[in-house]
């Protein structure tokens, strides 16, 4: 039995590929390989599609999370409040500086950080608050920046699932100080290799931030600050805007495709949990995720039927063995390790069709 395309890239290539292939040809001609007008021209339109005042874009997403805080000063010492329902990127960047991730348990309807939750883990060395909108569904903004008003905190979203997304109507990476996403090639805005980008509407953090991403520099060869190498490749911003001119027809057909995919489930009454879109959210389904018990035999059940599946995320960040130091054990987030049992992603592409997605909608059902 032929298998399904868990992300199919290809079918998106073939359709933008003469202009993908112009954007190259035309990096390749003037050969400004670092910081060439692409870079400068892909800022200036993400920050547009978001409606803030600045883009800088990175060489990743992790490096995109790394600079915002960087930019806010976190250092060794301070407490970063954040899920450990995500990517250990999220938690990874903390650390790297020194810092403490304090995790907080979510919301087990949409998979984010439950914000009741978030003022009881507050400390006086508490310096930000990093929510993720996972799976392509932005987290609870208002009640998360209502907490970090009262305490004085940073909110920086880690949006490397969520870019096209809105939250009562405002975009993905609008919605607190700081914004990051990323360009990996499965996200719904992806390049051809690592990229991210960091958001804001603060002059002076947007200003730190372009300077951390280039070494620290202000003009060559002068660092007042230490940065990193934190540079997106300009033929990396010449794909993404070759891609970006179908991103919002893509948005919906994720939109579509993941609302179709509910529709076939509750229709065959299938006994698993569909993703949960709060009324006033729109999801670019940066994953379709359902939660199912027996996923282990489910899904090389599945993977015999030609239906690949993934799991994000199978070891919540309080039970990887790097974060072992912070002495979280086994039980200290109740939801985040019973969903990591039995989450489990469908494919999911904008050009996934009807008659695949119900060939894999019968061989899920199928193992009910």
């Amino acid at each position: 039995m032929s298998q399904i395309p868990f992300i199919d890239l290809n079918r998106q290539q073939q359709r933008i590929l003469p202009d993908i292939e112009r954007r190259m040809a035309a990096v390749l001609k003037h050969g400004q390989y670092i910081l060439g007008p692409e870079i400068a021209e892909l800022e200036s339109r993400l920050a547009g599609y978001v409606g803030v005042k600045h883009c800088v874009t990175v060489s990743s997403g992790t490096d995109a999370l790394l600079i915002a805080l960087m930019a806010i000063g976190i250092k060794p010492g301070d407490e970063v409040i954040t899920t450990p329902f995500t990517f250990i990127a999220t938690g990874e960047v903390i650390a790297l500086l020194g810092a403490t991730p304090v995790f907080v348990d979510i919301d087990p309807r949409t998979y984010n950080i439950d914000p009741l939750l978030i003022e009881a883990a507050i400390t006086p060395r508490t310096r930000a608050i990093m929510p993720v909108s996972l799976y392509g569904q932005c987290a609870e903004f208002d009640a998360i920046n209502a907490v970090a008003a009262r305490h004085s905190l940073t909110v920086i979203e880690d949006a490397c699932q969520s870019f096209g997304a809105t939250y009562k109507g405002r975009k993905s990476c609008a919605l607190s100080d700081i914004a990051c996403t990323s360009f990996f090639p499965s996200k719904p805005l992806g390049g051809y290799g690592d990229g991210g980008a960091c958001f804001t509407n603060d002059d002076a953090a947007a200003l730190k931030m372009r300077q951390l991403m280039n070494h620290g520099q202000d003009r060559r060869y002068n660092h007042p600050i230490i940065g990193i190498n934190g540079r997106l490749d300009t033929l990396q911003a010449a794909i993404l805007l070759a891609k970006f001119e179908i991103f919002e027809e893509e948005v919906a057909l994720r939109s579509e495709i993941g609302n179709r995919y509910s529709r076939v489930f509750a229709e065959a009454s299938a006994g698993l949990v569909t993703p949960f879109i709060e009324s006033y959210n729109t999801s670019v389904y940066a994953q379709y995720t359902v939660q199912i018990e027996n996923r282990d035999a489910v899904q090389q059940a599945l993977q015999a039927a030609g239906v690949p599946t993934a799991v994000h995320y199978p070891i919540p960040l309080n039970l990887q063995p790097a974060f072992a130091a912070l002495a979280k054990p086994e039980g200290s987030f109740p939801v985040s390790e019973s969903v990591a049992k039995k989450v489990m992603s469908l494919p999911m592409h904008p050009y996934l069709d009807e008659g695949v997605m119900k060939r894999v909608a019968d061989a899920v059902t199928a193992q009910l």
